[in-house]
């Protein structure tokens, strides 16, 4: 059994793939598909567990600078693989205003398709992915276990992105 799972791990996109669309229930129920934010950037960002206190720093400072994601057409997208139930508590402790996503059912099924699912731990790898306005991916950083990201990046990779497509609108 371990062997057929391995064989079926799945590498995360790299920069320059298309992202792997995904639909997963929000911390209210409510369905979120990847593919309905084409036409803005996404920042989706896997953790393991809510109310864990480096998820909990990580995503905190996310909230308090969420102008920096509004200002670059960016959505935030957190994901677990904890229950919508959890997740809705969880962001009314915080006040987190972004969509929490439950990767509860089938259990890490969307962690899977990007490379970040944790077989051994059955939860999420602090991985983050930065897609742009068609949907493909242009920034990919997986932190090890204990390790939170450093949100300058999210902003250099955004700031990137932004001059990439200021030059094509033209």
């Amino acid at each position: 059994m371990t062997e057929v799972r391995e064989s079926l791990a799945v590498a995360a996109p790299a920069p320059g793939q298309p992202a792997p669309d995904f639909e997963l229930p929000n911390q209210y129920g409510e369905p979120v598909r990847l593919s309905d934010f084409r036409g803005r950037n996404v920042v989706v960002v896997f953790y393991p567990f809510a109310f864990s206190g480096i998820c909990t720093g990580e995503l905190c400072e996310l909230r308090d600078n969420i102008g920096d994601f509004e200002d670059s057409n960016a959505t935030v997208l957190a994901i677990s693989v904890d229950s919508k139930f959890s997740l809705r508590a969880y962001a009314a402790r915080e006040g987190y205003e972004f969509d929490l996503l439950a990767d509860f059912w089938p259990h890490g099924g969307v962690a899977r398709q990007y490379g970040v699912f944790d077989d051994q731990s059955g939860m999420a790898l602090r991985g983050t992915f930065i897609i742009d306005a068609g949907g493909v991916v242009r920034y990919v950083v997986v932190n090890p276990r204990g390790q939170a990201r450093d949100l300058s990046e999210y902003r250099a990779a955004l700031r990137s992105i932004a001059g990439k497509s200021g030059g094509e609108q033209g």
